[in-house]
């Protein structure tokens, strides 16, 4: 991290920064500037860009043909699209979890090991040490210890979700990025998952985007407006719920469109 970035607590800002599908641009020269070890939320209407510009954040728009970004992304202080950045490396930084559960059909233990495997790290005693971490921190462990090689398709879909999130943990991150991580979860689920979002504030910067208002205002420090790939307002959480300064906001949160 340069010591301008340091300074400012910043750790991920994006300069005039777009993505475009072919000639459509879906995220619109955005600036934003995310805080180091705080929850900043994402929120806004169905097809508005916000997913788009999380992907955008550990390149996994790359798979998609046809898709380009411009601007500055800047992860400390490193344009994320520049020619010298190695996308692989990219993403043992900045975790994702996404909208569904997606375990491996694999045993939990490999799933959670997955990563460190990949990135050379075989020892069977460091592997145990990685995989009883990454489960405890996803409040997980106690469910599955001692079944960690029983198929991770056989677990429930709230379980599923703590399992990814131990996959991604398990690569020791600095970002972790979540895609609508509660939205095919039931309430109580949805709670674990919160509550364990509250929990990991301040090991990790987390951005989340969420349709679920209530959720972004119970888990967040900032928030993030967008519509129409524009990013309308980015302010305190709190700030932004109760005395938003855009007239779009107030529509938005208020129920008037959406």
């Amino acid at each position: 991290m340069n010591e301008e970035t340091k300074r400012e607590g910043v750790h991920l800002e994006a300069r005039g920064f777009s993505v475009f599908y072919g000639a459509h641009e879906a995220v619109c020269k955005v600036d934003l500037s995310v805080p180091c070890g705080l929850v900043t939320a994402i929120i806004g209407p169905s097809g508005c860009g916000k997913s788009t510009f999380l992907r955008a954040i550990n390149r996994m728009n790359d798979l998609i043909p046809g898709c380009r970004a411009a601007g500055e992304l800047l992860f400390d202080g490193q344009n994320v699209y520049g020619s010298e950045v190695d996308a692989a490396v990219l993403r043992r930084r900045v975790g994702m979890v996404f909208q569904k559960p997606n375990p491996f059909p694999k045993s939990i233990y490999d799933n959670v090991a997955y990563g460190p495997r990949l990135h050379g790290r075989c020892a069977r005693g460091e592997l145990d040490a990685i995989v009883e971490e990454s489960l405890v921190s996803a409040a997980l462990w106690d469910e599955v210890k001692d079944r960690l090689h029983m198929n991770a398709l056989g677990l429930s879909g709230g379980q599923a979700q703590r399992l990814c999130l131990a996959r991604a943990l398990a690569v020791k991150p600095e970002i972790l990025l979540m895609d609508e991580p509660t939205s095919a979860l039931d309430p109580k689920a949805t709670a674990r998952i919160e509550e364990l979002i509250v929990q990991l504030r301040g090991r990790y910067t987390i951005a989340i985007v969420t349709h679920n208002m209530q959720q972004a205002a119970r888990v967040s420090d900032r928030t993030a407006f967008f519509y129409e790939g524009n990013l309308v307002e980015f302010d305190a959480t709190e700030t932004l719920f109760t005395r938003p300064r855009e007239k779009r906001t107030e529509d938005y949160i208020t129920g008037r469109f959406g």
